[in-house]
């Protein structure tokens, strides 16, 4: 029963039209909601990399510290007697 009232219904050239019509704003609405789904993913994306620039920046810092320090306690004790600790 539907499918013979839809093909009676699209025999009519304005129902074609309508139903292209249809199909066409249905195409850019879909189009629009990827759009903005891929601008959500990109958006976390980029928060994910600088968190990650921060956290390699902490771990660098960290890294820079441990080789600056004294090797032994010899070398604790000169610097703490030339005052450069």
């Amino acid at each position: 029963m539907w499918a013979s009232l839809l093909a009676g219904l699209l025999a009519r050239p304005w129902a074609r039209r309508v139903a292209a019509l249809a199909l066409a704003l249905l195409t850019i609405a879909l189009f629009i909601l990827n759009l903005r789904r891929q601008a959500e993913r990109a958006g976390r994306a980029a928060e994910r990399l600088d968190q990650l620039e921060q956290t390699h920046a902490f771990h660098r810092q960290m890294l820079d510290a441990a080789a600056r320090r004294p090797r032994s306690r010899d070398d604790l004790l000169d610097r703490l007697r030339d005052g450069g600790f």
